[in-house]
């Protein structure tokens, strides 16, 4: 999180594609509609696509459908567009979508004459769709539909391009048939009010409805669906089919998925409804030194930065640096973290910082992680775990692991995590995702809004970090996203000495936190509702708090306190 402990992994400059948090799927097709598109599976070369700077080629594997694929390749001020214009038919709805993998990638359309639309993903190992529409305008009778990559990313791949709706009169390819049965379906996770799928992606599909019980409850593009609002302790049947404009596919085979019993939920114990959380050094990089008796009575989660890896797959340990903390003893920080748990407060373990390269990436390591963080707290009196790795997460591995660490420390576990802006971007991502594998578990995830340059927000406009817009629509994007408001935090730097780049007066905190939890504060964005229940604030850290003062924990933490 400092420089001295923390990347700066920089995302900036004008960032020119809309984000799409949530993309319903394709509704029913009238029998006209056709795929105004040609050549859209690449099965004859680049025919009818332009690629900027020959970054195109088409390759034969790998391939979502056919025996042929783009494959395009970003390279300096050069990221890999394609494009097509197409045939429209004016004052008319198309559905514009395609399937994507490798690196970044960008599907749009442009010249719609009315609103230009596009949506994108970070990189993909396996083929993801990317879906979006579009109105035509009175006089519009042709667009142009492209995708692209970013620069200094991985070559992205794209097949199967579609433009769905009325034909144009511009020729394309054949119209879709109903798409095949959905095979695979299983339950890949439960919780005491939700239950997870998962199944294989079936060739024409643009989207999936789920089936509860012989009921529709949810439509998905992608290969998984969680359905929520279930009871605890009962039996679900569910079956999916997969969709097109062609129609409906017949439903999958059955298969059972039985909710857990009612557990603690959201995690955090007697955690306060609003929650300041503060970062502790283990070590001295000229802020304050502090012993955590030191910090002050704002905070009501201190992290203790950070926990170490060892030799063993996935495992940490922690050693106090007393030399460092002029001669803070193990059994002083012992006593202090008691000290603050009567008086209601929490002291977790955090993992990872810029240099915590932990290792979660199988059923051994994960055990190992689970095993180790749960030592700990026994050892020092740890409430919980932050998650702050910013070298990679695996998403399966890391949920298992504290699923596992959740199962032997109980309910009153906290769990927080600390990603970084780009972390949480897409739902697609693996930080993202693990947040919502644990969302019955979960504390809180307190974004870095800081070290990120620009970056999107829910509604697809670029904003700048330091500006109460930046901190409003990204939170939004997590808000939307599928996590609940008492599971999301603002992480600023407690001063300019705390971040390379992104501090924040602490005004311009609490402003944000008004405008998403009471609608006032805001800048030029403004959130669709309003979450009263937002957790909070994180800062780091204590020290660099206490370096200017405690400027940052006297304003943020009783405004904070004082939310709805």
């Amino acid at each position: 999180m400092s420089p001295h402990r923390r990347s700066a992994r920089l995302w900036s400059g004008a960032v020119t594609a809309a984000l799409a948090l949530s993309l319903a799927g394709a509704g029913q097709a009238s029998a006209a509609d056709v795929n105004n598109a040609k050549n859209a599976g690449f099965e004859n070369g680049l025919s009818n696509w332009t690629c900027s700077a020959n970054s195109g080629a088409t390759v034969n594997s790998p391939v979502h459908g056919g025996t042929s694929a783009l494959k395009a390749t970003p390279a300096g001020q050069d990221n890999a567009q394609c494009v097509q214009t197409v045939a429209v038919k004016p004052g008319s709805t198309y559905t514009l979508s395609a399937w994507v993998q490798g690196g970044y990638s960008y599907l749009g359309v442009t010249g719609t004459g009315t609103t230009d639309v596009s949506t994108w993903t970070p990189d993909t190992a396996s083929w993801k769709q990317l879906s979006t529409t579009f109105t035509t305008g009175s006089a519009t009778t042709s667009v142009t539909v492209y995708t692209h990559g970013w620069y200094g990313q991985a070559a992205y791949y794209a097949d199967d391009l579609s433009v769905y709706g009325p034909d144009g009169g511009g020729g394309g390819d054949p119209a879709p048939t109903v798409p095949a049965t959905p095979a695979g379906l299983a339950v890949s996770g439960t919780t005491s009010s939700s239950v997870s799928l998962a199944w294989n992606a079936v060739s024409g599909a643009t989207g999936y409805s789920v089936y509860r019980n012989g009921t529709k409850v949810t439509a998905v593009t992608g290969t998984s669906a969680t359905v929520t609002g279930l009871a605890a302790s009962t039996a679900y049947s569910f079956q999916v089919t997969a969709t097109n404009a062609a129609g409906e596919s017949a439903k999958s085979a059955t298969v059972t998925g039985t909710t857990t019993a009612t557990g603690g939920g959201g995690g955090g114990g007697t955690l306060a409804a609003h929650a300041v959380t503060g970062y502790w050094q283990n070590f001295n990089n000229g802020a304050t030194v502090q012993k955590i008796s030191d910090v002050p009575s704002q905070y009501d989660i201190i992290a203790v930065a950070f926990a170490d890896a060892t030799t063993t797959p996935g495992a940490v340990s922690f050693t106090l640096d007393s030399a460092g903390l002029n001669g803070y003893t193990a059994d002083q920080f012992k006593a202090d973290i008691k000290a603050k748990q009567a008086a209601g407060k929490k002291v977790i373990i955090s993992i990872g910082g810029q240099n915590g390269t932990v290792s979660v990436s199988d059923a051994t390591s994960a055990a190992n992680f689970a095993n180790s963080v749960y030592t700990l707290m026994q050892t020092y009196g740890f409430d919980g775990v932050d998650i702050d790795l910013e070298n990679g997460l695996n998403a399966t591995y890391m949920t298992q692991a504290l699923r596992s660490l959740s199962a032997k420390a109980g309910s009153s576990l906290i769990i927080t995590m600390a990603p970084q802006t780009i972390d949480m971007q897409s739902t697609s991502n693996s930080y993202f995702q693990t947040a919502l594998n644990i969302k019955d578990i979960l504390t809180v995830v307190n974004m870095q809004y800081y070290n990120s340059g620009s970056m999107l927000g829910c509604d697809g406009k670029v904003y700048s970090q330091g500006s109460v817009d930046f901190l409003t629509a990204l939170a939004c994007i997590q808000l939307e996203g599928g996590l609940a408001p008492s599971q999301v935090g603002l992480g600023l730097p407690a001063s300019t000495s705390g971040a390379g780049s992104g501090y924040v007066s602490p005004t311009v905190v609490n402003n944000a936190l008004d405008c998403l939890a009471k609608g006032t504060g805001c800048g030029s964005f403004k959130p669709s509702r309003t979450y009263p229940g937002l957790r909070g604030a994180m800062t780091w850290s204590t020290n660099w708090d206490a370096s200017a003062g405690n400027a940052w924990s006297n304003t943020v933490g009783p405004h904070v306190h004082a939310l709805p």
